[in-house]
């Protein structure tokens, strides 16, 4: 018998299922994964694709030719936004407040993977770099305790997409997100030796 769950793909001591609540949103959203990040213990993604109905994930680096997602982004009925903080990013709150959908269904796309890896997926898909990008960082402060970040404003993936639904769709409760998100982080926490949360982490 396989150690893994066969939906969230974790140890199936570690399954975070339990803990999962359906979120229905009219705002689509678009998990694009680095390969790394597919089996990592402390990958949020998860949390969001199995919460979220209309939302899907793609794994890859370069998505400049992927098929499905350009099929997905050439949809007029659609206004396409990346969550990105390049340099002519619109603030998030100033993109909810603006209507600057036209009256289109809302797409968001989120790039799953460190920094450095976001980075460089970026920089190899193409298609993305004419999308309108928004940035969630302002007055943002991120809590992922069991992963070290660059900076305090760095957001996990789970994170990340809390903050620019509950932004866009201020009529969704979408807390239970964030309380998955927190039970994972506690059990991880808990399953640690004596002292490694404490010398790695807390002091971070």
């Amino acid at each position: 018998m396989s150690r893994y769950c066969p939906k969230c793909g974790k140890a199936k001591k570690a399954c975070i299922c339990r803990w999962i609540k359906p979120v229905e949103t009219d705002i689509e959203l678009i998990i694009l994964q680095h390969p790394s990040e597919v089996k990592h213990a402390k990958g949020t993604a998860k949390i969001l694709t199995l919460s979220l109905s209309n939302s899907r994930l793609f794994v890859g680096e370069d998505f400049t030719s992927h098929c499905e997602l350009n099929h997905l982004l050439s949809d007029p009925c659609y206004h396409n936004l990346l969550i990105y903080p390049r340099e002519d990013a619109t603030p998030i709150r100033q993109e909810a407040s603006g209507n600057l959908s036209g009256g289109k269904k809302l797409r968001l796309l989120l790039i799953d993977g460190t920094w450095r890896k976001a980075f460089k997926m970026y920089q190899l898909s193409s298609n993305l770099h004419s999308l309108d990008a928004v940035d969630i960082s302002e007055g943002m402060d991120g809590n992922y305790r069991i992963r070290k970040a660059p900076s305090e404003t760095s957001l996990s993936t789970v994170e990340a997409g809390y903050h620019a639904l509950t932004t866009l769709d201020t009529k969704t409760d979408f807390s239970s997100l964030i309380t998955t998100f927190e039970k994972m982080i506690d059990f991880q926490i808990s399953q640690m030796p004596d002292g490694t949360y404490e010398k790695n982490y807390r002091s971070k």
